[in-house]
């Protein structure tokens, strides 16, 4: 399985660039543990283009869930045994198997043209690699598991730049990020994170307002 950035559209231009250039800590603050600890993971984020122009697949988890409950995602999720070294190809495996088994999608649309730096989630403690893809050839999605996946949806990149969906959340622990307000969702954590920063390095991002603040339930 390799990463191959051939043929894609001109407009994901800027993100194949920002996947070659960018270093991790102009990512997040939270970065894997120096002595190996922290459960691999990886998740898709798949760029395709809709009625509305380029849009990216999301998902929102299931309140049933141990960790990540209600929230909306990239599909995703731990490593395999059977996809494979986490520090190699395992990844880019584990991101479409996770999708095709959380969405339905076909792997055979999908073009994977890079992959982000680990990350590190410490509430759950995984070890997370945003695997960027192209979804060349869309395949109907939908919910896979009502255990898993709440539902199933694409948020146009248009919606995600306007300045009138965006805001701040702030968590009852004090800690502040970025958010969406799109789809009928609140988008906050880490997946908007990794959008905030997809969005500010490919020179995606409009100006809005860091005042707008939205407040987290204190059970998130």
């Amino acid at each position: 399985m390799v990463l191959s950035a051939a043929g894609l559209p001109e407009w994901l231009a800027p993100v194949v660039r920002v996947a070659e250039t960018v270093r991790p800590v102009q990512l997040s603050r939270f970065l894997p543990p120096e002595d190996g600890a922290g459960r691999p993971s990886a998740v898709l984020v798949l760029f395709g283009e809709g009625a509305r122009g380029p849009e990216l697949l999301l998902m929102e988890r299931a309140t049933s869930l141990r960790s990540h409950a209600g929230q909306p995602s990239f599909p995703g999720g731990a490593l395999d045994p059977e996809d494979g070294d986490p520090r190699g190809e395992g990844p880019l495996r584990a991101a479409l198997r996770e999708a095709e088994e959380e969405t339905g999608l076909d792997p055979k649309g999908v073009q994977l043209f890079g992959a982000l730096p680990r990350l590190y989630i410490p509430v759950s403690g995984f070890v997370v690699t945003p695997v960027l893809g192209w979804w060349h050839t869309p395949t109907p999605v939908d919910v896979v598991d009502p255990a898993e996946t709440a539902r199933v949806f694409t948020v146009p990149v248009a919606d995600l730049t306007n300045p009138d969906n965006r805001a701040t959340t702030v968590h009852p622990s004090g800690h502040r990020g970025p958010a969406f307000l799109v789809e009928s969702a609140l988008v906050w954590g880490f997946t908007a994170g990794i959008i905030d920063r997809l969005l500010h390095y490919a020179g995606w991002e409009l100006p809005w307002d860091r005042d707008k603040q939205v407040p987290l339930d204190w059970r998130s």
